[in-house]
């Protein structure tokens, strides 16, 4: 058997500890056998998963950058868009205007043209009505003053002729 002095010492091996070794070996066999590549695959997938979901994140990110751009280009082309539009607005309002006005200077044109006209077909109607009357009082006037008829139209023409020429002199001093 063994000395007294060897079954107090614990750095020397005995059969438990032997069969210690051998038991933690097996275990050790064991797990590495069947447990460890179970772990090994639960964090392959979960790096795969991790990996993929790394990947979808820089996609998703490079697609909300994508969209910001084409945010900031339809921004920008809307505002260009608006600033034509109001240029657009502007220039047919102030074409409007120009055609409006230049329709109302035309209309305004034809009424002092037709209004002008008519004046002066009035003016021409009542100097031939005034001539007429005119020259019948001073034909009846002349005829009472003369004591002669004045039949003759050339004479009546003259008489009223001179008669109005007188009017108008004495109206212009």
């Amino acid at each position: 058997m063994s000395s007294p002095q060897a079954s107090g010492n614990f750095l020397i091996p005995d059969a438990t500890f032997l069969a210690e070794i051998v038991a933690f070996l097996v275990i050790l066999a064991f797990m590495w056998r069947y447990i460890v590549p179970a772990i090994q695959a639960n964090l392959s997938k979960r790096q795969e998963i991790i990996r993929q979901q790394l990947e979808d994140s820089r996609l998703a990110a490079e697609r909300l950058q994508a969209a910001e751009a084409d945010y900031a280009a339809m921004m920008a082309e809307a505002r260009t868009e608006a600033a034509r539009t109001r240029e657009d607005a502007f220039r047919l309002r102030s074409e409007t205007i120009e055609a409006a006005k230049d329709e109302a200077r035309r209309a305004a044109e034809a009424v002092t043209r037709q209004a002008e006209e008519r004046l002066t077909v009035e003016h021409r109607q009542a100097l031939s009505q005034l001539r007429r009357e005119v020259g019948g009082l001073a034909v009846e006037l002349a005829s009472r003053i003369v004591g002669e008829s004045l039949g003759d139209e050339a004479l009546q023409q003259r008489v009223v002729d001179r008669f109005l020429a007188e009017l108008e002199a004495n109206q212009a001093t």
